[in-house]
């Protein structure tokens, strides 16, 4: 087995202050990468600013050998997404690998939500995504070549109890991840979405009796195999915790076809509609239509 490594790359890591994205950020400069880490500095909230816990993990991979410069340009506004890159490509030239893992907590269950609350989630996690990467995503294309790793959530693929802004983000992300898989195959970009269980400060007193075990190193690796060359699949999301790694998918299943279909119809045939049995798993809405019109349509 080769060996992964990012000698030469350039790496931005966002919320890279603390928690995983820290986590990120040394085992790629460990392996050669150069890095920005971004990190506003603010609250799990996101309230406040100081550049402080980016510098401090910058000085870290300096201890270690590796390159990396401190960014604390906020991720939710288009500027700021802009002079994020900006920064890797005045320090390095160049930028080969986003991982977008910036985020905040507004958690309140969804009749108590206000619009505040729900903007600033959305705003960090889902337009902070499209703020960096569309630049990045240019001069990936440009050159050919590009990595981009999303931090999505179990709470927007199957849900949470008060966290419908949060959730929504996440899931928002999940069909980021997938256009930009499709739009990026014929440039060698790749873009792939993760859905970790650590314990961080965003999950404080979640995991009592097995925090040990949910170590945010132990998403790491995932994040350094899918930010790197060996990098097969894209488009895909992953589940990552305390050393498991797993796949999670949209799947179709076969479904029940009447073209004289009716609402008792569908009443009468849901087991089969909802029957899980010989389901496929669409790389795109292509896959999706072809199936369909095989059943429609078979001449």
């Amino acid at each position: 087995m080769t060996d992964i490594g990012f000698d030469g790359k350039v790496a931005i890591i966002t919320g890279a202050g603390g928690g995983l994205g820290r986590q990120h950020a040394l085992e790629l400069a460990r392996r050669g990468a150069r890095l920005v880490i971004n990190d506003l500095g603010g609250s799990v909230n996101g309230e406040g600013g100081n550049v402080g816990p980016a510098q401090s993990v910058v000085q870290e991979i300096i201890d270690l050998g590796g390159e990396a410069v401190a960014d604390g340009n906020s991720v939710a506004t288009s500027e700021g997404g802009k002079a994020i890159v900006q920064t890797a490509v005045e320090a390095f030239g160049t930028v080969d690998i986003i991982v977008n893992n910036a985020g905040i907590l507004r958690d309140k269950s969804f009749h108590n939500l206000d619009q505040q609350m729900i903007e600033a989630v959305i705003q960090v996690h889902l337009l902070g995504a499209f703020y960096v990467t569309q630049p990045a995503f240019q001069i990936m294309r440009e050159k050919g070549y590009g990595r981009i790793v999303s931090t999505s959530s179990n709470s927007g693929l199957l849900g949470n109890f008060g966290q419908a802004n949060y959730g929504a983000a996440k899931m928002g992300l999940v069909g980021l991840t997938n256009v930009l898989a499709i739009e990026g195959r014929k440039f060698n970009i790749k873009a792939n979405a993760i859905a970790p269980v650590a314990a961080t400060r965003m999950t404080e007193g979640l995991f009592e009796g097995v925090v040990e075990k949910m170590d945010p190193a132990l998403v790491s690796p995932l994040v350094a195999y899918l930010a790197s060359e060996a990098c097969e699949p894209t488009g895909e999301i992953f589940s990552a915790a305390g050393g498991l790694i797993a796949r999670m998918f949209v799947g179709l299943t076969p479904g029940y076809f009447n073209p004289s279909l009716t609402a008792e119809d569908v009443a009468a045939h849901l087991s089969d509609i909802r029957d899980e049995e010989g389901y496929i798993v669409p790389f795109d809405n292509t896959d999706e239509i072809k199936k369909i019109i095989r059943i429609i349509s078979p001449q």
